[in-house]
């Protein structure tokens, strides 16, 4: 279960890119919104995610919201998420947000993030508004019918209540060391 009940402000990070830069949650004060979704490269679910999100930040980052992406998985067990296949990963799917590695799995033992994919979903003042899936359908994207995270996105754009502020996160278990 994860840690962050909605209402709470987000949990600071400082974390290593595959763009060779650090980032933390500081840079990202003053956007519309968060979306922190922990991830990897191996698991189906996140793959079968991957273009989804890419297309949600497409979609949103005019509207002042940036997605970030954090593996934090053992990488000795399963060495498809070690720091130079993310990179690859990151460059293949042509990620136009941040794609980050949590080594020590401190920031993913501090949110309580269980699975890959599972989205933190934060407003302006880095207040917790959504946390669960992407979506209601991972093997098949037209057969979409609730859009969680996009409904998350608009409404608290909007400035009106989230008629979901929880699902259940669906995807592999994060790798822990």
């Amino acid at each position: 279960m994860a840690n962050l009940k909605i209402g709470d402000k987000a949990i600071s990070f400082k974390l290593p890119g595959v763009d060779d830069k650090v980032h933390s949650l500081d840079e990202y004060a003053g956007k519309n919104g968060l979306g922190v979704i922990f991830s990897c490269n191996h698991c189906p679910y996140v793959r079968a995610w991957e273009d989804r999100m890419v297309q949600i930040q497409a979609d949103y980052a005019g509207k002042g919201i940036q997605l970030v992406a954090i593996n934090a998985n053992d990488d000795t067990k399963y060495p498809d998420d070690s720091f130079p296949k993310m990179k690859e990963r990151s460059r293949e799917k042509k990620f136009n947000y941040p794609y980050l590695r949590d080594e020590t799995q401190e920031v993913a033992r501090a949110y309580g993030a269980e699975r890959t994919p599972e989205v933190f979903l934060f407003d302006k003042g880095l207040t917790l508004h959504y946390h669960g899936a992407i979506d209601d359908n991972y093997d098949n994207p037209s057969a979409v019918k609730e859009h969680y995270l996009r409904g998350a996105l608009d409404a608290m754009l909007s400035g009106k209540p989230l008629s979901t502020s929880e699902t259940k996160p669906v995807g592999c278990t994060v790798k822990w060391k």
